[in-house]
């Protein structure tokens, strides 16, 4: 229970809503009053708590009186989690800072983005997390190797062009979907849950990174690699149930959250992510 309640904290909930979502997940449907009496908290705390985490997506909310939450279920947890983390990796890739002195680093230029990566990999001494494409792995495979030589704890997550949540949860509409169509690749480095590089290489635009220590970087990187890792071995396990439930790549699931009056409004077309044609009057 402990160790659970643990890794909702580290996903960005707070104590009594770890706590709330496992107890609704343990004993079902409930109202404020019975999981605060369960909990042995203030049922003030529990009222906003539940309210909170309904406005998250979290938590459903029952139809009828009195008013009562249910908890989702776990693939449909980390399905919203990791479509909020990366609606949020999103925005901070295309609206990071980019001026000198501040506490993001802007760099251009492909030699100049492994040379400064492959520096900081030397300079590991616990661990990296990595998270790229093969074409970037190949390239980075001697001072990471040499890195886990030294005993740093080095963890992959490597994407091909058929498969990865880049591809799954990409939110229509969005200008970026633009660029991946060109060939960009996506990747991160976080070292040592500190130092960080995110950035893009590969087909018409030049190689581009963002480099941080900001500790909010940190964490959303590192929140992003671990749902990677938990649907990868959910899709493993349960691939085609999960496509019958929720749709190929997960559609059913992303129309709940992701406006399409949004595109709409913005003249986009979803399948070509390009202005749609209008029909011109007589």
């Amino acid at each position: 229970m402990e160790q659970l309640l643990h890794h909702l904290r580290n996903l960005g909930f707070t104590e009594i809503e770890s706590k709330i979502m496992v107890d609704l997940a343990e004993h079902g449907p409930a109202g404020g009053y019975e999981v605060a009496k369960r909990l042995g908290a203030s049922r003030s705390n529990v009222y906003a708590a539940m309210q909170r985490l309904e406005r998250q997506g979290a938590l459903e909310r029952m139809s009828g009186e009195p008013l009562r939450y249910r908890a989702l279920k776990p693939e449909e947890l980390t399905r919203t989690i990791s479509m909020r983390v990366e609606a949020s990796l999103a925005f901070v890739e295309k609206s990071l800072p980019r001026g000198a002195g501040a506490p993001f680093l802007s760099m251009e230029g492909d030699k100049a983005v492994l040379d400064i990566l492959s520096r900081e990999i030397g300079r590991a001494k616990r661990e990296i997390i990595v998270d790229v494409w093969r074409e970037e792995a190949e390239l980075l495979h001697e001072p990471l190797a040499e890195a886990e030589s030294r005993g740093v704890r080095v963890v992959w997550a490597c994407d091909g062009p058929d498969h990865g949540l880049a591809r799954t949860l990409a939110w229509s509409g969005w200008d970026g979907l633009g660029a991946r169509s060109r060939g960009g690749r996506k990747f991160s480095f976080v070292v040592d849950r500190s130092w960080c590089m995110l950035g893009m290489r590969g087909g018409e635009q030049e190689t581009g990174a963002v480099i941080t220590e900001h500790p909010v970087m940190a964490e959303l990187l590192l929140h992003h690699f671990t749902q990677q890792m938990v649907l990868f071995h959910l899709e493993q396990d349960m691939g085609e149930e999960l496509e019958e439930r929720y749709g190929p790549n997960f559609e059913n699931i992303q129309r709940e959250y992701i406006s399409s009056g949004f595109v709409e409004d913005r003249g986009i077309d979803q399948r070509s992510d390009k202005p749609a044609e209008t029909e011109s009057e007589e």
